[in-house]
């Protein structure tokens, strides 16, 4: 149980100074370097504003300041979840999706980063 035990304390640090350190506020934490010399929004674009807002109740901001990043805390919880409950179990956790799927979320990532670059997406980006 150390190893899932060990993620979350990890995991529940960083979130801790995310939610501590406001990346709303200039100079606490790099410019996403895409951004600094594109102009262009990555996927990640909007985390640590999307973290920041999650950890203090504020859903709808979050999902505002990036959708994907939401998803991904909620999908991190769930696997962890199943994770520490085989540890305790003294089972192994093993996951094996289908190459669908992975390619089906390497999509939606991919058209949500496009999407978040357009006019008509202007909603999606941080």
């Amino acid at each position: 149980m150390a190893v899932p035990v060990g993620a979350i304390v990890a995991v529940a640090a960083a979130f801790a100074y995310v939610g501590t350190v406001d990346p709303n506020e200039p100079g606490h934490y790099p410019v996403c370097p895409l951004v600094r010399f594109t102009g262009i929004y990555c996927p990640g674009c909007g985390g640590l504003r999307s973290a920041h807002a999650f950890i203090h109740g504020d859903l709808a901001t979050a999902l505002g300041a990036n959708a994907v990043a939401v998803a991904g805390y909620v999908i991190f919880a769930v696997v962890w979840a199943m994770w520490l409950i085989r540890a305790v179990q003294a089972r192994p956790l093993r996951i094996s999706l289908p190459r669908a799927w992975w390619w089906s979320v390497g999509g939606v990532v991919l058209i949500f980063s496009v999407v978040r670059n357009l006019p008509f997406g202007a909603g999606l980006a941080p």
